[in-house]
């Protein structure tokens, strides 16, 4: 393989980590919007679904469209063909921060359901342009991604680090492709593993547990991107308690009441 073809696939690996990422975000917030409007055809208040879309944007997809604007927009700016995509979607930023506070400051259930379902369309169609068009520019036009991806590392910290390295969620190293890891003296050490074994090892554990009994997660960062899928995948079926919060390590007691 020669030097160009390499570069070539590095760069096309690049672009499908960030569409990996996009896809997480999106179907992520999707679930928490689809999960407050169940909420509101059954009657029940969604107030803590809510606060935790909310949360979920402010913790994670508005600092990652931070990010994008001060990398891939910055470059993208740059190119004429690409000038006033970058403005419009630059626009939909200032929209999708206007729709968290929407969100947020919902007081009726279907101020909340429609907010959220605002958000949501929003969002997914921009990031089906960041995709489609906006990606396919910059690799028409030689950008680096992968400098873009570093770029975005600095910018997000450490919170996304696995994203920004290829996986698509944030769990940190690589891990050992042949290691195993099971529940010992009720803690399950995900350490060992690859960051995409990570998160189907511990869903399994959480399904595998009676009624009112729980484990300890045992990380090498704090999974708050877990914890969001928990609670668009089992809205009130878990318990979540920090016993210990980094900086090394961290614990989590996941219960099922």
């Amino acid at each position: 393989m020669t030097s160009q073809t390499t570069a070539a696939a590095a760069q096309q690996t690049a672009a499908q980590t960030v569409r990996d990422h996009h896809e997480r975000l999106v179907r992520t917030l999707n679930d928490h919007a689809v999960t407050i409007r169940r909420a509101v055809d059954r009657l029940s208040a969604p107030a803590a679904v809510q606060k935790k879309l909310v949360a979920f944007c402010t913790d994670e997809v508005l600092p990652h469209a931070a990010a994008e604007e001060e990398t891939l927009y910055k470059a993208a700016a740059e190119l004429p063909e690409a000038r006033l995509l970058v403005q419009a979607m630059r626009r939909e930023h200032v929209a999708l921060r206007e729709l968290v506070a929407e969100v947020e400051s919902a007081r009726t259930a279907g101020e909340a359901a429609a907010a959220a379902g605002a958000l949501d369309a929003l969002f997914s169609a921009h990031v089906e342009k960041e995709n489609d068009l906006l990606l396919p520019v910059l690799l028409d036009t030689g950008v680096d991604l992968r400098a873009m991806l570093a770029g975005m590392h600095e910018h997000l910290g450490a919170q996304d680090q696995g994203s920004c390295c290829g996986h698509a969620c944030a769990c940190g190293g690589h891990g050992d492709p042949n290691a195993t890891a099971e529940v010992v003296d009720g803690e399950l050490d995900v350490r060992p593993l690859p960051p995409a074994q990570r998160h189907e090892r511990i869903f399994a554990t959480f399904a595998a547990l009676a009624l009112g009994t729980s484990f300890v997660l045992v990380n090498d960062h704090d999974p708050k991107p877990l914890r969001y899928q928990f609670a668009a995948e089992h809205p009130g079926e878990y318990t979540w308690d920090y016993l210990e919060s980094g900086p090394q390590v961290w614990r989590v007691r996941i219960g099922r009441p």
